[in-house]
């Protein structure tokens, strides 16, 4: 890896909420068709970290570098580079009163400046693609959990990201619905798209990601290929962690 495959890269990157340290002083490397999964136990900030890197959640200290720009610059226009960032959340966030179509077309014709028709057909080909163009006129009321959820990353996918960001993005599923999503999401690593994927599923992990990052009260505490992370882990706390969730 040469430092031209770098998309982000955070150094000593901090946030704190009053005397707590969500993030205390990371440094990382987010390669050009990784899929690096964060995983951790809960409030280890593994969510403030994804944040962090759209600048969602502003860091108190350290800086993040997106393709070579230091966006938490404040002279820096952070909507410009969170338009070649997708974001997928844990909740949906379609519009409720916006067809599916029209929740996916939106953003590319006001920011890309996109045509109706480029946007719409951009739109339908990324649907067929996660097998939902029949829904392309319904409300987001209509569909269930999981076709939501396919819906909002293909809504992602619309503005051409360089990078997608997936904060837990099967938690509120139903069990049946969570295998869907993953299988979209592993098309997308399939097809080369870099990705940072926040998540418990520990067998996406260790099928899908390429590099896995464990945190613990806001450290990585250990970063490695998955076959190597979860057969041989090396710190005492990703043991532990391991047993409770494997």
């Amino acid at each position: 890896m040469t430092d031209n495959d770098v998309l982000i890269r955070t150094q000593g990157l901090e946030k704190h909420y009053g005397a707590i340290k969500a993030l205390d002083g990371i440094d990382s490397e987010i390669h050009k068709g990784d899929v690096a999964v964060i995983i951790g136990p809960s409030g280890s900030g593994k969510s403030t970290y994804l944040r962090c890197l759209n600048l969602l959640e502003v860091p108190t200290g350290g800086h993040v570098f997106f393709e070579g720009i230091d966006i938490t610059d404040p002279n820096v226009d952070i909507n410009i580079h969170r338009q070649k960032m997708g974001m997928v959340f844990q909740q949906f966030n379609l519009f409720p009163h916006m067809k599916v179509i029209k929740n996916m077309t939106l953003a590319p014709v006001k920011l890309l400046k996109l045509s109706e028709e480029e946007a719409r057909d951009r739109a339908m080909t990324l649907l067929k693609r996660v097998g939902l163009a029949d829904r392309a006129e319904a409300y987001p009321a209509q569909l269930s959990g999981g076709q939501k959820q396919r819906i909002a990353i293909v809504r992602a996918l619309c503005m051409n990201p360089d990078v997608m960001l997936f904060d837990e993005p099967t938690s509120a599923l139903d069990p049946e619905m969570v295998g869907e999503v993953l299988d979209v999401m592993k098309s997308l690593a399939q097809g080369g798209m870099t990705m940072v994927v926040v998540t418990h599923e520990m067998g996406f992990a260790r099928e899908v990601g390429t590099r896995v990052l464990f945190m613990d009260e806001g450290r990585v505490i250990e970063e490695n290929k998955p076959a190597e992370l979860f057969d041989r882990p090396q710190s005492e706390r990703l043991k532990s962690f391991l047993a409770k969730v494997l």
